[in-house]
């Protein structure tokens, strides 16, 4: 509910350390966290074509709105959901707390959850090798 707030944040520690607002949150500010976030920045710049556009102010307002609306939905539903659904996150998310992935897949009844060390909402950034090899498993029929 607070994501608002964790990008205001981020964003000045940005422009504080001289470095992106991904550091601070997609990534742990432990040293291999850190370590990870410059890694990722680097492959993010091997790829020189068919580029996305940059992110505007309204699509990161857009994107707060709905995170805000989807916050205050009803989670009874979920247990309707009949399809395999696999939740990956970090065990140090900032901006969606690690518990709620682990209350996600409770809800959710054919859930397989997955819980990266040391990792922060990029967690299957940081643990790239390991989240295609476990999405590929996931994917198989």
């Amino acid at each position: 509910m607070n994501v608002g707030a964790v990008l205001q944040d981020a964003f000045g520690k940005a422009g504080a350390t001289n470095k992106q607002a991904k550091h601070f949150l997609f990534f742990t500010q432990t040293s291999n966290g850190q370590t990870a976030a410059d890694d990722f920045l680097q492959r993010l710049k091997e790829r020189t074509k068919d580029l996305d556009a940059p992110v505007s102010n309204e699509t990161v307002q857009a994107q707060l709105a709905a995170i805000q609306a989807w916050g205050q939905g009803d989670a009874s539903t979920l247990g309707t959901v009949q399809h395999p659904v696999l939740v990956v996150n970090g065990d140090d998310d900032v901006m969606v707390p690690s518990f709620n992935s682990f209350e996600l897949a409770r809800r959710l009844p054919k859930a397989q959850l997955s819980i990266f060390p040391d990792a922060g909402h990029g967690g299957i950034f940081q643990h790239h090798a390991a989240f295609v090899q476990q999405a590929l498993v996931f994917l198989q029929p």
